[in-house]
């Protein structure tokens, strides 16, 4: 299988489909690259080199006790694009995978870079504080710390059902999917599944975005249970310098069915812009 390695020696998976120009995919907590294997395939299918790796802790890469972190993860992110001499990449984060791309850019440049997406995506910042009132307390991120540490496989069965939004009434979500989700999630560490809720909640990613100084695709539904729309893309959207927003109505964090199929028609339309 194919790696390439950090400097602390973590060996970090990656998949690397088809040929062209370069679109490298950043997966969720608690995920790993095969989470995008349909826009992997639809970025191959056409004409782009489609790359998506394992986040340390995650999937086939290496269970690091230490570098959980988002400084960590963008500089893994930044030795995949060193290692494998990518250029003009177009680079694709989903939710914490958002944040670790915004990071990548403000701490190693846009070089490398010509547009972005953020899915879904947690930046600017989720923790409430004093100049982000509307965010999530603390309190809600230690219950999850707690539930994940009691019993991490009821909580993923559990999460599943928020992230594609099966407990709405409209919803079509198939029971394949959620088990899915869950093998995916049961393949992180323990110790990162835990790091990386602080990582992704206590992260400002402000500045960040202001440094973005690049084409970046927003999109988000607007029924995201679990990274709320109203402090997430809306703000984002303020303080990128060129942005462009989609929300898709009544769409839940994970998009699958009908919105997957939308959000796959305006990716492929950001690619060949």
């Amino acid at each position: 299988m194919p790696f390439v390695t950090a400097a602390d020696g973590a060996d970090i998976f990656y998949k690397d489909w088809g040929s062209g120009s370069p679109v490298v995919f950043s997966h969720g907590w608690p995920l790993s690259a095969d989470v995008w294997d349909r826009q992997l395939y639809l970025a191959a299918a056409h004409g782009f080199r489609a790359i998506a790796h394992d986040r340390r802790g995650h999937g086939r890469s290496t269970q690091t006790w230490h570098g959980n972190d988002m400084d960590t993860y963008a500089d893994d992110l930044a030795t995949l694009l060193d290692t494998l001499d990518l250029h003009e990449v177009i680079l694709v984060g989903h939710a914490d995978g958002g944040g670790e791309l915004a990071r990548y850019l403000a701490r190693h440049g846009s070089d490398r870079v010509g547009k972005a997406v953020l899915l879904s995506a947690v930046p600017p910042s989720l923790l409430a504080t004093e100049t982000n009132p509307g965010g999530l307390p603390v309190t809600v991120l230690d219950a999850i710390r707690t539930a994940i540490t009691a019993d991490r496989a009821q909580f993923f069965r559990e999460l599943s059902v928020l992230f594609y939004g099966a407990n709405r009434d409209r919803a079509t979500v198939s029971w394949a999917l959620g088990e899915q989700f869950w093998r995916l999630a049961m393949q992180a560490g323990l110790k990162a599944v835990l790091d990386c809720v602080s990582a992704f909640s206590e992260t400002d990613f402000t500045d960040d975005l202001r440094a973005m100084e690049i084409p970046v695709l927003v999109a988000h539904g607007d029924d995201d249970q679990l990274v709320p729309i109203s402090g997430s893309a809306y703000r984002a959207v303020e303080l990128l310098p060129e942005a462009h927003l989609i929300v898709y109505a009544g769409a839940p964090h994970g998009l699958c069915g009908d919105f997957e199929t939308q959000f796959n028609a305006d990716l492929l339309a950001f690619l060949t812009r």
